[in-house]
């Protein structure tokens, strides 16, 4: 047997004292928050210098600085002791059996949350915790489980599964397209229709954008670029829900209510979408038997689909 390399202890109550002091760059203000006196702080301060056998602080008459050591050691201590903190609540805070699923407010609005029921008739002691978020899923600090996330599929350091493809289609409300009297047969009579867009296709090549579906629709006559423009696919398909537009429909996100009457298709043609909806999670994470149940669920959802 190999033997294993011992790990140097490393002065952890030094280390969180000289986050504090580098935060406030005052040793006062440190005390205050530890609830210790500046002599402790500048004590602990110390035996973190002797330790790694650098400067970290600069020690004027009524005030100190970092060092370009100190302030490079701060950084790094500073998102340590962020994760560890997180952890540490998340652990304390969440309950027995609970899966942290992250995703987008559209996705868990649109096409998670109306279907949820049926993962937890199926495995009732699982409980599912949904975070809604678009920016990058950090599985370490969020704690998350399962991410669920619109995009190229390009990830990395997860485990990333092709969830569902994402073809663009005109959607509008029936009323919308019942005021228009029959103006609304070919794709230049959209030139009479507000046109909604969303800014997830905004300068992201392969994802289709109202000037890219106008164009292979052969419209001439329609300004592509006329229209409010909405922080997410959500609101803009909801814009066009309550009637207010045309959206450029997002085909998993408006598949219910295209079924049930909300929304209606009024072009049939279908632009393919360099993004899709992909299924991320951490390669440990995978064998706990709540994931796995999630993860096959999320499957047998998308296979069912008309």
């Amino acid at each position: 047997m190999v033997p294993v390399k011992p790990r140097p202890t490393a002065p952890l109550n030094a280390l969180r004292t000289f986050e504090a002091a580098a935060r406030h760059l005052s040793f006062n203000q440190a005390a205050r928050e530890l609830f210790v006196t500046p002599a402790a702080v500048s004590h602990q301060v110390k035996h973190l210098e002797a330790y790694l056998g650098v400067s970290l602080f600069q020690r004027n008459h009524r005030a100190v600085a970092l060092t370009s050591d100190g302030a490079a050691l701060a950084t790094t201590v500073g998102d340590l002791l962020g994760q560890l903190d997180l952890a540490l609540e998340r652990a304390r805070t969440r309950a027995p059996h609970e899966l942290l699923v992250t995703t987008m407010e559209s996705f868990a609005a649109k096409w998670l949350a109306p279907r949820l029921h049926r993962f937890h008739h199926a495995h009732p002691n699982v409980r599912v915790r949904i975070d809604t978020g678009n920016e990058h899923a950090d599985f370490l600090r969020g704690g998350f489980d399962v991410g669920i996330r619109y995009g190229a599929g390009n990830y990395t350091g997860v485990r990333a599964e092709l969830l569902l493809k994402a073809p663009v289609f005109p959607v509008c409300s029936p009323a919308l397209l019942a005021g228009t009297a029959g103006r609304l047969q070919r794709s230049d009579d959209l030139r009479h229709c507000t046109l909604l867009h969303d800014e997830s296709a905004t300068d992201r090549p392969g994802v289709p954008a109202w000037s890219h579906w106008l164009e292979a629709a052969g419209a001439i006559n329609v300004n592509a670029s006329a229209g409010p423009v909405f922080p997410s696919i959500y609101l803009a398909q909801e814009a066009a829900v309550a009637g207010h537009g045309v959206a450029l429909g997002v085909a998993p996100l408006v598949e219910d209510d295209l079924r049930q009457g909300r929304l209606v298709k009024p072009f049939s043609l279908e632009l393919e979408n360099r993004y899709a909806f992909w299924l991320i999670r951490r390669e440990r994470a995978q064998d706990r038997p709540d994931v796995q149940a999630f993860c096959q669920w999320l499957g047998e959802e998308c296979s069912d689909r008309p």
